[in-house]
């Protein structure tokens, strides 16, 4: 299997550094660094890696508004952000990109690793510290199992980003049934009452999904 193409951008020159000789030190290709957001959109555009590692904060373009960019403009590259923000507007905003994933610096060397993998599979990587943080899931993952063939069928659609009435569009049922599928989900899991838990918990757990 081939090793994917990845990018690293971060204005840190020590953390920057680090990640890369970490990555070549274990066999991956770094096709670029770079030390600030729109060098590294262009080289995104230019080189079009498989993989884009992105500090959040960053001159010119910051690693949210290249992931916003990419998005936009259905670039094919996953990107992932690391960052030292802990806030949850910041992983709201990333998930709602489409990001595939999201790491703490001071987390980042040790998860990086799993991280890759999960993402060159197509599912998304967050760090388990934000995840349970944001989400506030109190059922195990093995809670889908609680979950009915429908509402499995619902989750996966939100995985692709699918609205409510995309979804109703596609599974030939109402909106209204499709909402209640959501609602009936969230509390199946034990999930936060928010905009974009169910969007957040389903990326995370695509592979359970099927």
């Amino acid at each position: 299997m081939l090793r994917p193409k990845i990018l690293i951008a971060d204005d840190h020159p020590l953390l920057l550094r680090g990640l890369e000789e970490f990555l070549k030190e274990n066999n991956h290709v770094i096709i670029g660094t770079y030390s600030d957001g729109l060098s590294a959109y262009n080289a995104i555009i230019k080189e079009k890696p498989d993989i884009a590692i992105l500090d959040i904060e960053m001159p010119n373009l910051t690693g949210l508004e290249i992931a916003k960019k990419c998005k936009r403009h259905s670039v094919k590259t996953k990107v992932i952000l690391i960052t030292l923000h802990r806030e949850k507007k910041f992983f709201e905003q990333a998930v709602s990109y489409n990001i595939h994933g999201y790491l703490l610096k001071e987390f980042a060397l040790s998860e990086i690793e799993a991280c890759l993998e999960s993402v060159s599979k197509g599912h998304a990587y967050f760090s388990d510290k934000i995840f349970k943080r944001f989400t506030n899931v109190v059922e195990e993952d093995n809670s889908i199992e609680k979950l009915t063939p429908s509402e499995v069928k619902i989750l996966r659609r939100i995985a692709e980003e699918m609205t409510s009435s995309e979804i109703a569009e596609y599974l030939s049922i109402s909106v209204r049934t499709v909402e209640k599928h959501r609602a009936n989900i969230i509390r199946k899991l034990g999930l936060e009452q928010k905009p974009n838990t169910l969007l957040i918990w389903s990326q995370k757990n695509k592979l359970a999904l099927g």
